[in-house]
């Protein structure tokens, strides 16, 4: 009788600890993010301790979570390649904005303005003096460091403004003459200041009389208005428009 009884006690007992057991592996595959699949059927995935849907086995091989490690390599390479990418545009603007200051505007800027002071002074002979001094300059300026990109509209501004000062050099009697041909010089040498910039400080000055009444700019190095279009006449006509 007590064989009996101790046998039936240590069965339940048994009973009762496996399934303590099973509980206690579910509750710690429910908690659990990994993903584990069929011995025999290694296609049947799911959480351990679920049973396999075509065999009934329980499912124990581990599957080992590749695409987790996939997309972190992959976010890492793209944080690089955008890291790499950014770093090679500042490069390449660097190189561009170095060559485009190699060549330097302020010799040609200070013949300009040794010329436009001669014409505020009514100066015609000075005037064509400065005149063929800057189309010196112009004419030996050396522009091949300056970026291919930019080169083109760098010898089309000293070309037109070759043109105008050999006008206003070769007409040392004549200054409504060189002060037509002004009007066209001062455009270019406002293109240069504004595209390759220069060390001093300059004034874009506008004269609403000058050119036939259509207006004309012209680049000084002083806030104070001294007017080339009419010197004497209307010395502090005209106002700023704009600095470089």
């Amino acid at each position: 009788m007590k064989t009996l009884f101790l046998t039936a006690f240590l069965a339940i007992t048994l009973v009762s600890c496996n399934h303590k057991t099973k509980e206690t592996h579910n509750n710690t595959s429910v908690n659990s993010n990994e993903i584990f699949a069929c011995p025999m059927h290694p296609e049947v995935t799911g959480k351990k301790g679920e049973d396999c849907s075509k065999c009934g086995m329980e499912l124990t091989e581990p599957v080992a979570q590749k695409e987790a490690t996939y997309n972190d390599n992959d976010e890492a390479h793209e944080h690089k390649d955008t890291a790499t990418t950014q770093a090679t545009k500042v490069k390449e603007n660097t190189q561009v904005s170095q060559t485009a200051n190699s060549f330097s505007t302020s010799e040609i800027i200070s013949d300009y303005l040794k010329l436009k002071n001669a014409l505020t002074e009514d100066d015609t002979k000075n005037a064509a003096t400065f005149a063929k001094l800057l189309f010196k300059t112009l004419n030996s300026t050396d522009i091949s460091s300056v970026d291919i990109k930019l080169r083109k509209n760098l010898q089309d501004i000293i070309q037109g403004a070759k043109e105008h000062t050999k006008h206003i050099g070769n007409n040392s009697n004549k200054i409504n003459y060189q002060r037509e041909h002004f009007v066209s010089l001062s455009k270019d040498i406002n293109d240069l200041a504004k595209q390759f910039g220069s060390k001093q400080k300059l004034y874009q000055d506008f004269c609403p009389m000058a050119n036939e009444g259509k207006g004309a700019i012209w680049i000084s190095e002083t806030k104070e208005i001294r007017n080339p279009y009419y010197g004497s006449e209307m010395l502090s006509c005209g106002s700023i428009k704009t600095t470089f």
